[in-house]
């Protein structure tokens, strides 16, 4: 589609375009798991939880846990255009974000608030910016602490490079925690430890309906 075409498009045409960029997110992936050897995601599940654990950080340190979630959400909208940048690609090439931010958000109405927010985010100069930086770092930490978990021994070199780029002592002190703790405590600790031994028995009520209808089941 040519500009001329594109500024023929109304701002709901344009707002449906938008949507559609977004969803190319799902098929992007983050081209740095190839040099890690294991683990993949797309761009669109990164920025999700990104932005969860940036309304978390926001929440806990008394920030703006909006503003916050927005610089998140979108912090990764120009890779719909330019693909996922890894640190090898960066030593030689350059993209060109803030125009292909531009692009996806001309026509929708939206241009204002959303570059307002884009430009935010890449001058951490506020205190949700510098949280929104800090989420994207703790879900990159997270994946390379289940990657170290599972058995990759070179996640373990990258989480080194990687908590050092904290600047909150909140993400910090989560990053501390994260390094701490098993990737399946959450599921795994949940049940009483004899539940994993019998997970397999029939319960009483199970049983006293096997005992009710014996001949049936045979």
């Amino acid at each position: 589609m040519s500009a001329e075409q594109m500024k023929k498009r109304n701002a709901i045409q344009r707002t449906v375009d938008f949507f559609n960029e977004v969803g190319m997110l799902r098929h992007t992936p983050r081209s740095g798991y190839a040099f890690l050897g294991t683990g993949k995601e797309s761009v669109a599940e990164h920025s999700y939880r990104t932005a969860v654990i940036g309304y978390v950080l926001a929440r806990k340190t008394g920030a703006d846990a909006s503003r916050t979630m927005l610089l998140c959400l979108f912090h990764d909208l120009p890779e719909a255009r330019t693909g996922d940048f890894n640190y090898v690609n960066r030593l030689y090439d350059t993209s060109r974000e803030t125009e292909a931010f531009q692009d996806a958000i001309s026509g929708t109405g939206l241009e204002k608030e959303l570059l307002e927010a884009w430009n935010e985010h890449i001058a951490r100069a506020t205190p949700e910016s510098i949280l929104a930086h800090d989420a994207d770092q703790l879900d990159l930490i997270l994946n390379l602490k289940r990657e170290k978990d599972l058995g990759n021994p070179y996640a373990a070199k990258w989480l080194e490079n990687a908590v050092p780029r904290l600047h909150t002592d909140m993400a910090k002190e989560i990053a501390q925690t994260i390094l701490e703790t098993d990737h399946t405590d959450w599921w795994y600790l949940g049940p009483d430890s004899s539940w994993w031994g019998k997970r397999g028995e029939c319960s009483q009520s199970c049983s006293q309906y096997v005992q009710n209808n014996d001949n049936i089941l045979k």
